[in-house]
């Protein structure tokens, strides 16, 4: 995964609360298409017309915001199904960091596992920073000191768990993280072998069950 560092640039504000994954992208996108493919489709029936041109009123679509590494967000913004389809196709469009008052749980566990990084911030700091950035004026996210700020105002604080802190930071899903410790646990899987070598018994068994 693309480590998550200090990422800086512009923070549209979508407003509406209980944003589901269908919203962000469709199942059918899902059964047909590859992940590279699912960003021209992210979030597709606010983005487009019914004849496939895009509506300029929207938000994502104005000149100021296309490309932004941000979202702001409403309350419960990724409920509905587990598809983890819905975080990739938010990475086709270039995001890096969802702030809301709070996620859907299984969207927020698949941010983690794919380099995103979900922020809760209370609904009163995210008004400020979409009045701050309304513009296009960038918006910075620090993780390595869990701030956030943007010109003109006071900088946030957020908080994150530790091990998916560092995980974003080295760019590392679960899996990895445990691969960083792969010489102390082989160490410690030969001391085991020693100490109870029954245990490690790989020989398949047939006296179980009766001739």
């Amino acid at each position: 995964m693309l480590p998550f560092t200090i990422v800086t640039g512009a923070a549209p504000y979508l407003r509406q609360a209980n944003m589901d994954t269908d919203v962000i992208i469709r199942i059918e996108r899902l059964t047909s298409l590859g992940r590279a493919e699912l960003g021209p489709y992210a979030l597709e029936a606010l983005r487009y017309f019914p004849d496939g041109s895009e509506d300029p009123a929207f938000i994502l679509n104005q000149k100021q915001f296309r490309g932004a590494p941000f979202i702001l967000a409403g309350e419960n913004f990724g409920c509905g199904s587990s598809r983890e389809g819905a975080v990739w196709a938010l990475q086709g469009i270039g995001i890096r960091c969802i702030i809301a008052p709070s996620f859907g749980d299984i969207f927020y566990s698949n941010c983690f596992q794919n380099g995103v990084l979900p922020i809760r911030l209370s609904l009163q700091h995210i008004e400020t920073l979409a009045a701050a950035c309304q513009d296009g004026v960038p918006l910075t996210v620090d993780l390595e000191q869990c701030i956030l700020h943007v010109s003109g105002a006071s900088a946030i604080r957020f908080e994150v768990d530790v091990l998916r802190r560092e995980g974003l930071l080295h760019g590392l899903d679960d899996i990895g993280l445990t691969l960083k410790h792969n010489a102390e646990i082989l160490a410690w899987q030969h001391k085991d072998r020693q100490r109870r070598p029954w245990a490690w018994n790989t020989v398949a068994r047939t006296d179980y069950f009766p001739p």
